[in-house]
């Protein structure tokens, strides 16, 4: 999968694309991940499911989409006018049969390059992290999507694991094409004046800039520990952010939290390292993945 350049919107902060199509010129970012598409229909949680934190915000959206007959239907077509830019779905499910399911009616759609699995969401109580945390859950689900597929297949990572070199050997072992990590961390907040949580779910993920740090170097282990490409993401909001995670070990990144606070930040980010490459003289920026000196022993 060829991309114009690194820069990708994640899954969940970027809607189904097309609704950005006013706001950012999708021709000018490497690509996006779609909402995480189900077999059917999903509501979502109540609220509040969204709310500011220190350095970042929490979220318990609860993957919260149209299902993937009127994705295919409503929403793929029209995203056929931006051919530069790259449509990767994100897959969810209750169980392997309904990934599985998924994959194979997207597989008879036009205009995807990828799926992205999304086996490390934590707002949800069935599915989503259970299948990123378990290594023979993992393997066995990454083994029959890649079965499935006729795409590429990137498998999106838990960062709520004890060994992430070790998730990722098993999703490489058992077909993934690529990982992408990290999805945010489990957290949750609450309202000393009503003792009470502050999101309807209790638990959310945490994302933006706090924890940056800590998926750089879970970025790092990763590409480490697996000979397939790797994309970044977790808080990244700079250039220099996204230089930061390829010279951990990154192919590409993923920009998401920084998108609500500015809806052309993707756009933004493309542009600022085509900036930034200019003025370090860095002819091709994937010179920049693994690139990272350590100190002499």
């Amino acid at each position: 999968m060829d991309l114009v350049n690194p820069v990708i919107a994640a899954s969940g902060t970027f809607g189904y694309g097309i609704e950005f199509e006013e706001i950012v010129d999708l021709e000018q970012i490497g690509g996006f991940v779609t909402k995480g598409i189900s077999l059917e229909p999903m509501a979502g949680h109540a609220a509040p499911r969204l709310i500011q934190t220190a350095a970042g915000m929490l979220n318990a959206i609860g993957l919260q989409n149209v299902g993937v007959e009127e994705f295919i239907q409503k929403k793929l077509p029209a995203l056929a006018r931006y051919p530069g830019c790259k449509v990767i779905v994100n897959v969810f499910g209750y169980t392997v049969a309904e990934y599985v399911a998924v994959i194979e009616r997207l597989n008879q759609a036009e205009g995807m390059a990828a799926y992205e699995l999304n086996v490390s969401c934590p707002n949800v109580h069935e599915g989503g992290m259970a299948f990123g945390a378990d290594p023979g859950t993992l393997e066995f689900l990454v083994h029959r999507a890649r079965t499935a597929s006729r795409r590429p297949l990137i498998v999106k990572l838990s960062p709520n694991v004890t060994s992430i070199g070790l998730m990722a050997r098993i999703a490489e072992n058992a077909g993934a094409s690529a990982v992408s990590l990290t999805n945010t961390f489990l957290a949750m907040s609450i309202d000393p004046e009503t003792r009470k949580p502050r999101l309807s779910n209790v638990t959310g993920g945490l994302s933006g800039p706090a924890i940056k740090p800590i998926a750089l170097r879970m970025v790092y282990e990763t590409a480490k520990a697996i000979d397939i490409p790797v994309i970044g993401m977790g808080g990244i909001v700079t250039p220099e952010d996204a230089v930061e995670f390829m010279l951990a070990g990154a192919t590409a990144i993923q920009v998401g939290t920084a998108s609500y606070a500015d809806p052309r930040a993707a756009e933004r980010l493309a542009r600022g390292m085509q900036s930034w490459c200019r003025s370090h003289r860095v002819e091709k920026v994937s010179s920049l993945t693994g690139a990272l000196e350590l100190p002499s022993s």
